[in-house]
């Protein structure tokens, strides 16, 4: 299988900065630990995006490991292209990302 493109949307940087800013609030290197993991992962998703289960419509989330983040992307398989559009923490209203997507 060919290797898939990825576009990281604005509104998911600003996701991953507020959370690295706050995980640096938190405990020093903590925020620079989550956003080296979200950006491994999101990387990942190049060679084989269809490992993660659909959760919302065409919605595909991955967690991020050791943080409570969820990677939102949909997949594009005529570009051959992952969308992410938000890193989310696990407990937050589904229904503020959603609002991305359209």
């Amino acid at each position: 299988m060919a290797g898939y493109k990825i576009h990281v949307q604005a509104f998911a940087l600003q996701d991953i900065q507020e959370a690295t800013d706050w995980y640096n609030e938190q405990a020093k290197g903590l925020g620079s630990r989550f956003q080296k993991q979200a950006k491994q992962q999101i990387d990942a998703l190049k060679k084989n995006p269809f490992a993660y289960a659909i959760r919302y419509a065409d919605v595909r989330c991955m967690l991020v490991k050791k943080f409570p983040f969820m990677i939102h992307f949909s997949i594009d398989e005529k570009q051959k292209l992952v969308e992410v559009f938000a890193i989310y923490h696990t407990s937050g209203n589904p229904k503020k990302w959603m609002e991305r997507k359209k």
